[in-house]
């Protein structure tokens, strides 16, 4: 069975290896979420990045915008892979993908960047995409309606989750390819597992899995060490 990570390097490195196993099964567009706010998308990135920097210049790292592309040109010494934006209306997307190119990593792409998103994953074909700390599915901006239920369908329901951590007041979400989604429940300081889903838990399915256990049930769930208690030290350490 699985345990949370324990500290913040160790989440990346999982990160890593549950993308490079995706990618070996044959998965073509794949997410990574460590969605802890206070951390900064840019040095996560950077970290993320170290497990394919091999490939050289057939890796091609996206930014959501030309000024974010330019600012880890200057950032990030030393690189050896290729560096650009996800395009704009005068610059499309389809003109950056290039027949060297076997891997595309978009760094931090939101909602609003999600129509170029999805052109990047049809331009690449068989070539990986993944997707780092993706914000795909705000319902400000790509509406709740039948264009986002068309959305979903026609695109987001074609991507694979390699590595999701999420924490909660007194839970979290967690999935580390090719495991189960996984729901913890923190108690004493540690951190009980509730429950193992097929399919990420979200709104009713969600709360039936925290509601209290009913008397009688004697299953026994493992324990980890208590994961965002490390996590919490680490984000006051940044803070200061």
């Amino acid at each position: 069975m699985s345990q949370l990570p324990t500290t913040l390097e160790e989440s990346i490195s999982l990160a890593q290896a549950a993308t490079i196993a995706a990618i070996a099964d044959g998965h073509k567009r794949i997410t990574v979420e460590i969605l802890i706010p206070e951390l900064k998308s840019m040095n996560l990135a950077r970290q993320f990045i170290e497990s394919f920097i091999d490939r050289g210049n057939t890796l091609k790292v996206l930014f959501t915008d030309t000024g974010a592309a330019a600012l880890a040109k200057r950032d990030w010494t030393d690189i050896n892979f290729k560096i650009d934006d996800l395009g704009s209306s005068r610059s499309p997307i389809t003109d950056k993908i290039q027949a060297e190119d076997q891997l595309y990593i978009a760094i931090d792409p939101s909602a609003v960047e999600v129509e170029q998103v999805e052109k990047l994953c049809n331009a690449a074909g068989d070539r990986p995409v993944i997707l780092f700390l993706p914000k795909l599915e705000d319902a400000a901006i790509v509406g709740i309606g039948y264009a986002a239920r068309q959305l979903r369908d026609r695109f987001l329901t074609t991507l694979t989750c390699a590595y999701y951590i999420k924490p909660l007041e007194t839970s979290a979400i967690y999935r580390c390819y090719p495991a189960q989604w996984q729901v913890w429940l923190e108690e004493n300081d540690d951190y009980t597992l509730l429950a193992e889903c097929p399919q990420k838990p979200v709104g009713d399915e969600l709360d039936a899995i925290l509601m209290p256990s009913t008397p009688g049930d004697n299953s026994a769930p493992a324990k980890s060490p208590g994961v965002f208690a490390s996590l919490g030290r680490f984000l006051r350490t940044l803070s200061r």
